[in-house]
C-alpha cells in the first residue's frame, strides 16, 4: 500500500504543473484561489466535476486520473453519475475540456472541483473509460511514439548525409 501512495504522491508531483495549468485564472469567486502549482491526486480524486456553463449542474466526480510516460495527464476519468442519459458510466474526458478550480472553505479546507467546458451533447459523446478504450489508447500511444521516433531518426540521417555531402 505504501509503495501505491508513494507511486500516485510522484504522479500527482510530476504533474502538478498539468493540473496548474487548467486551474481558472478567470476571476476568481469569493474563497477561489489561484493556482497552486502542486496538487495532490489524492484531494482530485473524487472531486465534483460539473459544467462550466452550468456550475450548478454536476456531471459525476472524478474517478481516476490518466498519466502518460511523461506523467503529464493525459485525461480524467469521470464517474458520470445517472444524468443526461449516462447510466452512470465512466467516461474520458481529455485535458482540452477540462479545468480545475480550487477554493478554500470556511473552515479553510482546500476544495477543489473540476469544470467541464463541454455541452450535454458533447458529454454524452465522450468515451467511455472500459478495456476496449484502453486497449486502443495504448495502441495509438505505440503508434504515435513509433512515428516521432521515425521522424527523429530520419530528421537526424538527413542532416547527417547533408553536413556529409557540403
Amino acid at each position: 500500500m505504501r509503495k501505491a501512495t508513494l507511486t500516485l504522491a510522484v504522479a500527482a508531483i510530476a504533474s502538478g504543473y498539468a493540473l496548474g495549468t487548467h486551474a481558472s485564472d478567470d476571476a476568481q469567486p469569493h474563497g477561489s484561489q489561484n493556482p497552486q502549482g502542486l496538487y495532490s491526486a489524492e484531494d482530485i480524486l473524487d472531486a465534483d466535476v460539473f459544467f462550466a456553463h452550468n456550475v450548478d449542474e454536476e456531471i459525476g466526480e472524478v474517478e481516476d486520473i490518466l498519466f502518460d510516460d511523461a506523467m503529464s495527464i493525459s485525461a480524467l476519468v469521470i464517474e458520470s453519475g445517472d444524468i443526461l442519459g449516462l447510466g452512470g458510466r465512466e467516461i474520458v474526458i481529455e485535458p482540452e475540456y477540462f479545468k480545475l478550480e480550487t477554493s478554500t472553505e470556511g473552515d479553510g479546507d482546500t476544495e477543489h472541483r473540476i469544470l467541464i467546458d463541454a455541452s450535454s451533447e458533447e458529454v454524452e459523446n465522450f468515451p467511455t473509460y472500459d478495456r476496449d478504450w484502453w486497449e486502443q489508447a495504448k495502441q495509438n500511444t505505440r503508434e504515435a511514439w513509433q512515428n516521432t521516433r521515425q521522424d527523429v531518426e530520419s530528421a537526424w540521417q538527413r542532416t547527417r548525409e547533408a553536413i556529409e555531402n557540403n
